[in-house]
């Protein structure tokens, strides 16, 4: 959406947290803090590409901050009627992370079952749990050093999770670039050590000291078909507060 899409996501203030290593590599921790500067607002739309190139839209707003110790990020699917649903993600270091979700007439936000994180409004390209951005501060990091990703040199991060860190995922490789920390492109292996996410970033640019990227391709390998997350206006600078995730009213549309 820093997210980690854009502003977005890798784009998701500096924390004083403090919990990390004081060995963490200046890759890793560019990184970390492209995840922690997140304080954004964001309206775009969500498109998935079958095989045979029909289209399926979605309309989103998304917005995000970081608190001290924790990533809150709202999406909501305002459009078409029938597929508008709004979920509240809570990315804590450390494992426990929650997401809520809810639709038109429920009474109440339900927490949405470890199950279902890796699936999504328009599918599994782009999963509930691609919008964490949670792997940065997973258990295992490694520096891979400096690779290409198309013309451009990235620095390469490796990241696993640890026994505590809740996941469908086995391992993520980020290609960041090296003057931001935003990333170009990632690859997300499941635990079935079989089915390979492909995430590339396209249109990175900088506002008022934010990086951005205009669109996000989710692909997953050797599939037919993509999904497009694409952000057509944001405020990167959106002075979010907690009450902005309040979620008693994450059930009021």
């Amino acid at each position: 959406m820093r997210t980690a899409v854009l502003a977005l996501w890798g784009g998701l203030l500096l924390s004083p947290y403090s919990a990390w290593p004081a060995q963490t590599s200046p890759v890793l921790a560019t990184a970390r803090r492209q995840v922690e500067s997140a304080d954004y607002r964001m309206n775009g739309r969500l498109v998935s590409v079958n095989a045979n190139g029909t289209r399926t839209t979605d309309r989103v707003r998304i917005k995000a901050r970081w608190f001290p110790g924790v990533l809150w990020e709202q999406i909501a699917v305002t459009s078409p009627p029938a597929a508008r649903v709004r979920l509240l993600l809570e990315m804590r270091p450390g494992g426990t992370s929650t997401i809520w979700i809810a639709h038109p007439g429920d009474k109440a936000p339900a927490v949405l079952a470890f199950a279902k994180w890796s699936q999504g409004p328009l599918g599994p390209a782009f999963s509930y749990e691609d919008f964490l951005e949670g792997q940065y501060f997973w258990a295992g990091q490694k520096d891979l050093g400096v690779t290409k990703f198309g013309a451009r040199n990235c620095d390469e991060l490796r990241s696993t999770p640890g026994a505590a860190d809740k996941t469908h995922f086995a391992a993520v490789k980020s290609c960041l670039d090296p003057q931001s920390g935003f990333p170009l492109h990632v690859e997300k292996t499941l635990k079935d050590a079989v089915t390979v996410k492909e995430f590339t970033y396209f249109g990175l640019h900088q506002t008022r000291g934010v990086w951005w990227a205009h669109q996000v391709e989710a692909k997953i390998r050797g599939r037919a078909g993509s999904t497009l997350l694409i952000i057509e206006r944001g405020t990167p600078e959106a002075h979010l507060s907690l009450q902005d995730f309040n979620l008693a009213r994450l059930t009021h549309f």
